[in-house]
């Protein structure tokens, strides 16, 4: 039977006695990855700059309690474990780490325990509930007055003007097709708030059903499905290099998964889902979709504070659920939004000019900048991107 190897974590360890670091270094420095700091104002520093650390070891006396308490209100860092280090295991020190939101709690000397195995079991354990959609984190956005004065003036009138239309099309998708005449799809805004973003109905209401039937009118017919038994093996340089086990490994729906697998399936899946002509969308809506009349339900998504005329566009789960790292968090501390900073920015250079992660970096710009003029700055830049043949 082979043994599954794991790569050594990467630990923040804040402790003010030397000797006690040094004891520590001696027993773990060969399965773990230590970085070692003397105070919890230094690592909360180290943190906040996204060291990329997988748990934390903190000394009672190191302010371990109060390092607590302010880790726990940072959105993207409230779920990194970490274990507090005591003079002596006894129920006072117990009861006031696990107040204070701490995974577990060590004699100094880490004489009791196998540290080892809880620390992959915390790590795991965190990793997988980031990917869980009833598990997201949850955080307040702060939403300015004069946003939300806009947001229900602007929307609230352009209800009342568009009510013919709305009408209209109602009657057309009622006539063009059976079904229900919007579509609710659930979608993550700010704050990691789960909502129903709200579209006119553009496909049948078999759509779904129809996306295995659909190979034949595959624009890549070269892409292959990954079998579902190889769904999860590892990736050839792991394979050629003799290894039992991925070094990079993801777990993702309670499963792990070779990185390079993961991504390679992740652009296989985008490929495939690519039709010419696609028969699942009904006569009125390819005109919606054209038109983007299919999208002015989410003005009522606006009036309701579910998202704002600007902000970063609200997620479907499955890509929400995969955002929760403190690299990319932040992108969810601002409001979602109808437009926004990565639709006008490359606009007329054509969306392919810009990566995933140049979109990103520009959702976390906005959430940590965004203003009332910016907001103006924005929505005068839409206007002119509408016009473009692309669409965002």
């Amino acid at each position: 039977m082979s043994v599954v190897t794991h790569p050594p974590l990467r630990i923040l360890y804040v402790e003010p006695d030397s000797s006690a670091s040094d004891t520590f270094k001696q027993a773990f420095a060969e399965p773990l990855n230590i970085w070692q700091l003397t105070s919890a104002e230094e690592a909360l520093v180290a943190l906040k700059d996204h060291y990329p650390a997988d748990a934390v070891i903190i000394s009672y006396e190191a302010q371990g309690i109060s390092f607590l308490k302010q880790l726990r209100s940072i959105p993207w860092l409230s779920s990194l474990p970490v274990i507090v280090t005591v003079p002596t295991l006894n129920d006072t020190y117990k009861q006031e780490v696990l107040q204070a939101g701490g995974n577990d709690l060590y004699p100094k000397d880490f004489s009791r325990g196998d540290l080892l195995a809880r620390l992959h079991y915390f790590v795991r354990k965190s990793q997988l509930l980031a990917v869980q959609p009833t598990r997201m984190p949850r955080f307040r956005v702060r939403v300015t007055w004069w946003k939300r004065f806009i947001d229900v003036t602007t929307t609230g009138l352009a209800l009342l003007l568009l009510s013919p239309l709305f009408l209209l099309v109602a009657l057309l998708i009622r006539i063009d097709s059976k079904g229900p005449i919007i579509y609710r799809s659930k979608r993550v805004g700010g704050g990691y708030k789960v909502f129903d973003l709200l579209k006119f109905r553009t496909m049948r209401t078999d759509a779904d059903k129809l996306v295995k039937e659909m190979a034949a009118f595959n624009m890549y017919n070269k892409v292959e499905e990954v079998p579902e038994k190889e769904q999860f093996a590892l990736c050839a340089e792991c394979v050629y290099g003799g290894k039992n086990t991925c070094q990079r490994m993801l777990y993702l729906d309670n499963e792990e998964v070779c990185e390079k697998v993961y991504l390679q399936r992740k652009h296989n899946k985008a490929a495939f889902m690519k039709f010419g002509n696609d028969p699942r969308i009904t006569r009125i809506g390819r005109f919606l979709r054209n038109s983007s009349i299919d999208e002015l339900p989410q003005l009522i998504n606006i009036f309701r504070g579910d998202m704002s005329l600007v902000g970063n566009r609200p997620l479907p789960l499955y890509e929400a659920e995969k955002l929760t790292s403190d690299q990319y968090i932040q992108r969810f501390a601002g409001p979602a939004g109808l437009t926004g900073l990565w639709q006008v920015t490359k606009r007329g250079k054509g969306k392919q000019d810009m990566s995933e992660e140049e979109r990103m970096q520009l959702d976390i710009e906005y959430a940590k900048n965004y203003s009332f003029w910016m907001d103006v700055k924005i929505i005068l830049k839409t206007f002119p991107a509408l016009i473009q043949s692309e669409n965002v």
